[in-house]
């Protein structure tokens, strides 16, 4: 299998006043190519910590992040935000949909930004993307008009606009019914099968089974990383 991320000694700590927190502390990992990682571990072991160094959206204060053959620590913040919008797709716990716009204009924007897909194929590829998560008849409202599970949905297929190679989601089922949440998770595994590589931070012990791999951080070190089954 290949390997899509590499973790080399990386450390990460806070610092307030002259008070400094470490949070992950010397990790080391690799995760392969289809994938999917279930993270879990008590709150405060750096658990999303790990998921916004992944992005690029904090940085290690030392060691390496390397993502598809890309050094994030490397890259100056604007080359990081281009990087980003290409090859990650983020599922947040609180869905992070914009208000005013319809569920298929959300998952548009994202193209719009990095313009990977020529403009005339954009609608197309967003409608292919709500049929995908199960919301053809949604796509004109807005996400206030549809409920949590659907707008989580939403946010899925707006992380896939532009076919990363990564999805990252924290917490995603955190706010979903346990009926709701196995759906969520079913979808995460349908992409997965197609080749998709999944990290996914979630406290639910019982859906992180779903995973073929489990990782649980404890105190800012990998206390555990078994495979449930193999890689797609």
């Amino acid at each position: 299998m290949q390997n899509l991320i590499k973790l080399n000694h990386v450390y990460k700590s806070y610092t307030q006043g002259q008070l400094t927190t470490p949070v992950l502390q010397n990790i080391s990992l690799n995760i392969n190519t289809g994938e999917f990682v279930a993270i879990t571990g008590p709150s405060g072991n750096g658990k999303s910590t790990l998921l916004n160094l992944l992005t690029g959206i904090d940085r290690p204060c030392s060691g390496e992040i390397i993502i598809n053959e890309t050094a994030l620590q490397l890259l100056k913040e604007e080359e990081l935000s281009v990087w980003r919008g290409l090859n990650v797709g983020i599922v947040f716990q609180f869905f992070q949909l914009l208000p005013s716009l319809t569920l298929l204009q959300n998952i548009q924007l994202p193209m719009d930004f990095v313009n990977k897909y020529p403009k005339r194929e954009r609608l197309d590829r967003a409608h292919y993307l709500l049929d995908r998560v199960g919301l053809t008849k949604q796509g004109k409202q807005l996400p206030g008009q549809v409920s949590g599970g659907q707008q989580q949905r939403a946010a899925i297929a707006r992380a896939l606009a532009n076919d990363p190679a990564l999805l990252v989601a924290d917490e995603p089922t955190g706010n979903l019914d346990s009926s709701t949440a196995e759906n969520i998770y079913t979808l995460f595994t349908a992409l997965q099968q197609e080749g998709k590589t999944l990290v996914i931070v979630t406290h639910n012990e019982d859906l992180a089974k779903t995973a073929s791999r489990h990782i649980t951080l404890h105190d800012g070190h990998v206390s555990s990383d078994q495979c449930l089954s193999k890689p797609i």
